[in-house]
């Protein structure tokens, strides 16, 4: 009999265990899926041309980031505790952005530079943001006992794998906009060309080039996001196409 409930206790236990680990799986996978997304979209915010809108931006969407997390591990959300975390683990990383920012006001190549820099650099500060708090709340933390100065080792460690992860992010992006564009371009040889009439309806606009159509969307992305107002997006959208 003694055997009979000591095997029946140790099936209730690994049964438990067992359903306590598929939870915690599926919170960490959905975790995971919210860094990752995040650290898309705080990409393309890097990019923003218009100087502390993309700083700004960032921000904004690893705040949010925060606030998903804090709801996939039942943990309550605290606004002002969320923006001071962030600030005090970004506070270097915020500094480089700044710098990458000026760098936009240089025409052409200074753009471009300060663009990729920035991207990168917000790629991998809010990976590493979402890993470090990934990791707090699985050891049973809170956002309310989160200790920044204890954490920031961890952030610097992640930050600089987030680097890679920003990088190798980038470099599929553009290498899905390029065959985008030839594509895109191939198809335009092999088209027939438009009758007279369609010719009439559609007068493309020499003015505005692909790299241009590609920030535009970017820019619509934020604003459908909620993370930059309509009329910030009027403000940028003037500015990329130079009116």
């Amino acid at each position: 009999m003694e055997e009979f409930f000591r095997t029946a206790t140790d099936n209730l236990k690994n049964k438990i265990m067992n359903e306590f680990k598929d939870v915690k799986t599926e919170k960490d996978k959905h975790a995971e899926s919210i860094v990752r997304n995040h650290v898309i979209f705080s990409m393309g915010a890097g990019m923003i041309p218009v100087i502390v809108v993309d700083i700004l931006a960032v921000s904004a969407s690893q705040l949010d980031m925060i606030r998903q997390l804090c709801k996939v591990y039942d943990q309550e959300f605290s606004e002002n505790q969320g923006k001071a975390i962030v600030s005090s683990l970004t506070t270097s990383t915020l500094a480089r952005m700044g710098a990458g920012s000026l760098a936009k006001m240089i025409p052409i190549v200074g753009s471009i530079v300060g663009a990729v820099t920035n991207s990168v650099l917000a790629g991998a500060s809010t990976y590493a943001l979402g890993q470090v708090f990934k990791m707090h709340f699985q050891t049973g933390g809170t956002i309310l006992d989160f200790d920044s100065k204890r954490l920031k080792k961890l952030y610097d460690e992640q930050f600089e794998k987030g680097k890679k992860i920003a990088e190798e992010l980038r470099q599929q992006r553009d290498a899905k906009r390029k065959a985008e564009t030839e594509a895109t371009a191939a198809a335009s040889e092999t088209a027939p060309p438009p009758s007279a009439a369609a010719a009439d309806q559609f007068v493309p606009d020499p003015g505005v080039s692909a790299e241009q159509i590609t920030r535009l969307k970017e820019l619509a992305e934020l604003k459908t996001g909620g993370i930059i107002t309509e009329e910030e997006f009027e403000r940028m959208k003037k500015k990329i196409i130079g009116d």
